[in-house]
C-alpha cells in the first residue's frame, strides 16, 4: 500500500483565460502521521505548456509564492523563483 499524506491547503485560485481556465493550488504536505516534516508546493495546470509547479521552504513562502504566480499569470509581475529546496 503506497504511503499516505496528509494535504494542508493554503491557496486555491482559478483564472479565467481565452484558452481556457487556469487552476492554482498551494499546499502543504507531509507523510501520514508526521510531525514537522511539510514540504510545500504551488501546482498551475491549465497553462498551455505543460504543468508547472514550486516549491516553497515555509508555509510564509509558500503564501507569498502563491500571490507570486497569481501575479504573474495576470501580468503583474515577473515569474517567480524556485525556494531552494
Amino acid at each position: 500500500m503506497p504511503d499516505q499524506m496528509t494535504l494542508y491547503p493554503i491557496a486555491d485560485d482559478v483564472l479565467f483565460a481565452p484558452g481556457g481556465k487556469v487552476v492554482i493550488r498551494t499546499y502543504g504536505v507531509a507523510p501520514a502521521g508526521s510531525a514537522g516534516a511539510v514540504s510545500y508546493r504551488t501546482w498551475v495546470t491549465g497553462v498551455r505548456d505543460r504543468p508547472r509547479y514550486w516549491r516553497w521552504g515555509h508555509f510564509e513562502d509558500a503564501a507569498r509564492g502563491h500571490r507570486s504566480v497569481l501575479e504573474w499569470l495576470t501580468g503583474r509581475g515577473p515569474q517567480p523563483a524556485q525556494a531552494p529546496s
